[in-house]
């Protein structure tokens, strides 16, 4: 005779049951706390450029009008040919190329070195001046504008393009970033480095500035954005069309033409400034996450 079967005990016992994926309290919670939010912010970000770039191609009566109107009639390049004319567009986009190159090259460069040296380099006061580095980029920029000016004047960099350039050369967030980065390398490479004989210089430019590329083109990136759209100091330091990057240049432009005619060619204008930086930002935005995410652990 044989024994009964025993009764089957139920898996998960005294756990509690866990909802399916596709249930209806999932579907609510994920769609209120995920897909909502993130279409509500898009749509924020969104809509002013897309409603930018459709008044670029309206004629006056589209945009100036009591209805309405989402889309351009026709695909009409009158307010392009129009904002490149009225102002010397070609030299306020000469100037502005000319200022973020410089500019955003010595800052890249300049928190390169002062981040492995607040890393690698023994010296006294270190975590004194790191400090005052943070301190600088809590600080809003446009409280050093005044001073900035009286000593950018005083020394005659008043409608100059290193005038421009010159208050804006050091980066705290860049300097921070990549602070933070160095300290997560491996100091066996740089000590292996070291009894091989290379020097500070040799061990910064050959090691490592090169596995820290990610990190480097973050800075790089956000410093070349900063540097093209800065308008507060250029607008202050500048009187001059012929020394006006573009985004001042945009003021001539708007003070050009009154009334309602001269929106679309100023939203022709934006679009303009706005296209060489989303150009660099296609170039390196694989380097954003992989950058930003490196230097957020230390060990």
């Amino acid at each position: 005779m044989t024994a009964p079967a025993p009764a089957p005990v139920a898996e998960h016992a005294g756990e509690p049951l866990r909802e399916r994926p596709f249930s209806r309290q999932n579907l609510v919670r994920t769609i209120a706390g995920g897909y909502l939010p993130l279409i509500i912010a898009t749509l924020i970000v969104a809509l002013p450029l897309l409603w930018m770039v459709l008044s670029s191609f309206k004629t006056p009566g589209e945009i100036v009008t009591t209805e309405l109107q989402v889309l351009p009639q026709s695909l009409n390049l009158d307010n392009y040919r129009d904002a490149m004319t009225t102002v010397p567009f070609g030299r306020f986009f000469l100037n502005s190329a000319i200022v973020t190159a410089a500019g955003a090259t010595v800052k890249v460069t300049l928190a390169i070195m002062t981040a492995y040296a607040l890393v690698f380099v023994r010296f006294p006061f270190k975590n004194l001046i790191f400090i005052l580095i943070l301190v600088a980029l809590m600080v809003p920029p446009q409280v050093s504008i005044l001073p900035n000016y009286i000593l950018v004047a005083g020394i005659g960099g008043k409608n100059t393009l290193w005038g421009i350039i010159l208050p804006g050369l050091g980066t705290a967030f860049g300097t921070f970033l990549l602070r933070q980065h160095f300290m997560t390398l491996p100091a066996s490479i740089l000590e292996a480095a070291e009894i091989d004989g290379a020097g500070h210089w040799k061990r910064l430019w050959q090691i490592v500035v090169p596995v820290s590329v990610p990190s480097i083109a973050t800075v790089a990136l956000v410093t070349i954005v900063s540097e093209w759209n800065d308008y507060i100091w250029p607008l202050i330091i500048t009187d001059r069309p012929e020394v006006m990057t573009l985004p001042v240049g945009l003021t001539l432009l708007q003070n050009s033409e009154s009334g309602g005619g001269a929106w679309g060619m100023l939203m022709a204008g934006a679009v303009l400034v706005i296209i060489p930086v989303l150009v660099v930002f296609a170039m390196l935005q694989r380097y954003i996450v992989a950058g930003l995410t490196q230097g957020s652990v230390t060990g």
